[in-house]
């Protein structure tokens, strides 16, 4: 075999394994826009189809696994294609995990879909408004390589923080106001904390995307304060 149609291969394998992260991404995505439009609509059989999308999110997730494991042993890959090739190890494990907080999600519906509606959800489509724009963005910044991107959504966790904590304390006063509603709203509750878990998980993506571009680890608050390594 010759070294330009090892490139060549070598080429093709990394852009399969982008491909294969993207479409991954793309079906957590669905899973956690879908799960909330249930939600708003009352439509449980579309909460259980989300919640049997789930397997082919985790079938990619092993593919995923696969493909990079062959290429490590194969290509032994150095410097900005390691990076990359571990960062898609890591990242297909966040989107994994995001996967199965839809599938919590879609559960709690089917729940919730089996009483009265409680009152108007309050900022629960804010924060789930606030985190499918987080995972959006942060796969763009993993295509991309877009640092700049990346850092900026560490910040935007701190919104999604608060309209948590709104949505808590208002779903806290339905409980107190009757507690016939405390069923219904500890079940919301668990609802938006999941939204809040994914948003954590997407920040874990965007720390990821840092590290694949600069070699930078800034997994802990400290570190991103200090400068920028080159390329």
């Amino acid at each position: 075999m010759t070294r330009g149609h090892t490139d060549h291969v070598y080429e093709g394998e990394l852009r399969t394994l982008r491909e294969q992260v993207l479409l991954m991404g793309a079906k957590v995505e669905e899973m956690i826009r879908s799960s909330m439009r249930a939600l708003a609509e009352r439509d449980s059989d579309l909460a259980r189809r989300m919640i049997e999308c789930d397997r082919q999110v985790n079938r990619l997730e092993v593919e995923i696994d696969d493909l990079c494991m062959r290429v490590l042993a194969k290509r032994q890959p150095v410097a900005s294609d390691l990076r990359f090739i571990t960062t898609a190890l890591k990242l297909v494990t966040d989107l994994e995990r995001i996967g199965d907080l839809g599938v919590n999600i879609c559960e709690r519906v089917i729940e919730l879909n089996a009483d009265p509606p409680l009152k108007p959800y309050g900022n629960m489509q804010l924060i789930a408004d606030a985190t499918q724009s987080m995972l959006r963005e942060s796969l763009d910044a993993f295509v991309a390589g877009d640092v700049g991107k990346a850092q900026e959504l560490l910040e935007r966790d701190k919104i999604v923080d608060a309209y948590y904590q709104e949505q808590f304390r208002e779903l806290i006063t339905y409980m107190m106001e009757d507690p016939r509603n405390i069923q219904r709203a500890m079940r919301l509750c668990a609802i938006a904390k999941y939204l809040e878990r994914i948003a954590d998980h997407t920040t874990n993506l965007a720390e990821m995307v840092v590290f694949m571009v600069k070699g930078k680890d800034i997994r802990h608050p400290g570190s991103r304060k200090a400068p920028a390594l080159d390329n």
